[in-house]
């Protein structure tokens, strides 16, 4: 069976190397130039189905919860299982406590606690909560890595598409071009996902960092060579242009409030990407004629890609019993 996976972000990137495992032969068209241009390049990268759990229903966790293990097994190495801290300042210390009551895995730590896990926070947080089971990737890694991978399998990718392929060629075609789709797919809307990234060798974090505030939660996410990608703002808009002034406020308050010090901290890249979402904000499997569509995947890209991955795969190996399928 050969398969056209059209889009290559995390949706599609996935899916391919999970059709490709089950030794299906998969050839892929992005119509950017390069992996990752769309939403998926301005990810967070955390595996964090716990936390998620706090905004999200019952599937983000189900599903979500073997995503580090699936990462792991494809690209090992680039997983990072350090945990969550889950922190607030003084004055929204009570949202620690609606948080906890909305999650579950977490372990509070006191002042203590926090400093000898993250010695740069020491003194500026009286709780925190812990969620130590999760995870974080670097999104654009991870998928170079997932590339890298299945060009060195053969896989054919073809970066610049324009216009549709020889659909006659392949057996199925399973579109994973996210945001493209919408006004297409019933449904589906955009939600503006906002992001900076930052560099500075006066603060380190060893793990992803989530600040707790009553309009704008905002996450730290440590990447190497001393810098970090603070995000992410959730905007029910499909507008792709550039960061908003308030927005850009917003973030680096949120890293001033974790950290003075990211105040001196160089702003390296700025970015805003739209993310596809259906009403209810999980991710769907759904079949048009000989096309497979895999969409929604919201704010939880890599963390939900490997479960809708393995549904395309039961789906095209004969195991689906719905033409329909959702994170249900």
């Amino acid at each position: 069976m050969h398969i056209l996976v059209k889009g290559a972000g995390v949706a599609g990137l996935t899916v391919a190397w999970q059709l490709y495992r089950h030794g299906l032969q998969v050839s892929i068209a992005e119509h950017a130039g390069t992996v990752g241009a769309g939403a998926s390049g301005f990810a967070g990268g955390m595996l964090a189905p716990w936390c998620e759990r706090e905004s999200a229903e019952e599937p983000v966790l189900a599903l979500g919860r073997l995503a580090a293990d699936w990462w792991e097994a494809a690209l090992p190495g680039h997983i990072h299982r350090r945990g969550t801290l889950v922190v607030a300042a003084g004055r929204d210390a009570g949202e620690l406590d609606r948080f906890c009551r909305r999650t579950s895995g977490w372990e509070w730590l006191d002042e203590p606690a926090i400093a000898a896990l993250e010695p740069d926070l020491a003194g500026r947080f009286r709780r925190a909560l812990f969620f130590r089971q999760e995870a974080h990737l670097d999104p654009r890694q991870a998928l170079s890595g997932l590339a890298a991978g299945l060009e060195e399998a053969r896989m054919r990718l073809t970066f610049g598409a324009t216009g549709d392929a020889d659909l006659a060629s392949y057996d199925r075609v399973i579109d994973c071009t996210g945001a493209a789709q919408i006004g297409l797919l019933p449904g589906l809307r955009g939600v503006r996902g906002e992001m900076l990234c930052v560099e500075t060798n006066e603060v380190t974090l060893s793990r992803p960092v989530r600040l707790l505030h009553p309009r704008h939660p905002i996450y730290i996410v440590p990447r190497e060579r001393n810098r970090f990608m603070i995000g992410a703002t959730m905007i029910e808009s499909d507008d792709t242009g550039p960061i908003t002034a308030r927005s850009l406020m917003e973030l680096l308050n949120a890293a001033y409030t974790l950290n003075p010090a990211f105040g001196e901290a160089r702003v390296t890249e700025t970015g805003a990407g739209v993310r596809p979402a259906y009403p209810d904000n999980l991710p769907r499997v759904t079949q048009e004629g000989r096309t497979v569509h895999v969409n929604g995947l919201y704010r939880h890209g890599f963390l939900l890609a490997p479960a809708m991955a393995g549904e395309v795969a039961r789906l095209l190996l004969g195991e689906g019993k719905h033409s329909e399928r959702r994170a249900s």
